[in-house]
């Protein structure tokens, strides 16, 4: 005869709703609903949803090949690299919407690789304004009340998936303000 414990049950119980726990994406309860969006990467061609980022700080920027500030990239590169091991990501959204992106998709990536040695992630051509922007965009707007004006427009983004700051076409990676705003949003852990 097999004696129960009165802690058997509970045992159980403790344990199957770890293991409900364990099924359920941690994304789902840690990913902020800005971030909640797929897209699909210009360097692997896969859909990729951005709740990977989740938790770090991100500057999103919108991009163009063939603009005058497309020099910016080398830049954006650099802040890539430097805060990058500390929690940090620049997202690319190349776009056509103020008429200086290659109309090959399959251009864009290469060129940026090759010219300002881009590593960070490029998604896609999309829109990033208007009634046809991509839906991080969208949500970008919204909540900043800012809409891009130019390629190179900087959204910057919280740890916890807020935008913290909107920075214009004009302001280059390396801006002293920016850069401290990135290192003060850093040394705050999630």
């Amino acid at each position: 005869m097999r004696i129960r414990s009165p802690l058997a049950g509970v045992f159980r119980s403790a344990l199957l709703l770890a293991g409900l726990a364990l099924a359920v994406p941690a994304t789902a309860a840690t990913c902020p609903s800005l971030l909640d969006k797929t897209f699909r990467s210009l360097d692997t061609g896969k859909s990729e949803n951005l709740c990977r980022y989740a938790g770090k700080v991100i500057l999103v920027v919108n991009t163009a090949s063939h603009c005058g500030f497309s020099p910016q990239e080398r830049g954006l590169q650099h802040l890539q690299a430097e805060y990058g091991p500390q929690g940090f990501v620049v997202l690319g959204f190349p776009s056509n919407d103020f008429f200086q992106e290659f109309s090959n998709p399959q251009s864009i990536l290469p060129y940026s690789q090759a010219r300002y040695g881009v590593q960070f992630p490029l998604f896609d051509p999309s829109h990033v304004r208007g009634s046809d922007a991509n839906p991080l965009f969208a949500q970008l707007i919204r909540e900043s009340g800012t809409s891009p004006k130019w390629n190179f427009y900087k959204y910057l983004i919280d740890r916890q998936g807020k935008v913290v700051g909107v920075y214009s076409s004009l302001t280059s990676p390396d801006d002293k303000a920016l850069n401290a705003r990135i290192r003060k949003l850093l040394a705050q852990q999630p």
